[in-house]
């Protein structure tokens, strides 16, 4: 087993064998882990939050749900959540969110330029998995972020489905529910 520590407001590089398992651990609680791929084989190909919806037919994961690439094909399958509360739909956070919320994005750190660092690639968005964060939908369709419902310790496992190569932020956004107003540690481990 290899474990990485991802700093608050940082990011990491994993290279993951096709059906080794991925524990990403929320330690203090209410952190938020973007959690991004790109197949091993090919870096056209990567993970798609909205394939996954599509496929799935959900804008939920749960066990036994699969992550998909753009090429609708299976890359990760959840085994084991002690959450159940994950996001689908929103970007990563980038220097435009800070400024357009928050009026402060110049030198912010965020998760866009960290996996993009971490991966050494240049996306102009990512839409990756946002492992605990907790976005509430109402049925009239409209969304608000409240604070993660994980706790310290909680996790998810997902299984591989491919070779990829992670690219996993602990997210930066403090100045909102998102990551329970303070941004801390995740951890992950490979085996």
């Amino acid at each position: 087993m290899i474990e990485y520590l991802i700093n608050p407001c940082s990011s990491v590089r994993i290279d993951v064998k096709k059906e080794q398992t991925i524990t990403v651990i929320d330690l203090e609680g209410g952190q938020v882990a973007d959690f991004f791929a790109v197949s091993a084989e090919n870096s056209g190909e990567f993970l798609s939050a909205g394939v996954t919806i599509d496929v799935n037919e959900s804008l939920r994961l749960g066990v036994g749900s699969v992550i998909y690439t753009n090429l609708y094909r299976p890359m990760f399958e959840v085994v084991y959540d002690d959450v159940g509360e994950h996001d689908l739909i929103h970007p990563c956070c980038r220097t435009e969110m800070y400024d357009f919320f928050y009026k402060n994005g110049v030198g912010h750190p965020n998760c866009l330029d960290n996996i993009n660092e971490a991966l050494n690639i240049r996306r102009d968005e990512i839409t990756a998995v946002n492992l605990f964060m907790y976005t509430k939908i109402s049925p009239s369709g409209k969304i608000s972020v409240e604070e993660p419902k994980s706790k310290a310790g909680d996790k998810i496992v997902l299984r591989a489905l491919m070779d990829v190569t992670l690219g996993v932020a602990a997210c930066s956004v403090s100045e909102s529910k998102c990551n329970s107003g303070r941004c801390t540690a995740i951890m992950v481990k490979v085996e």
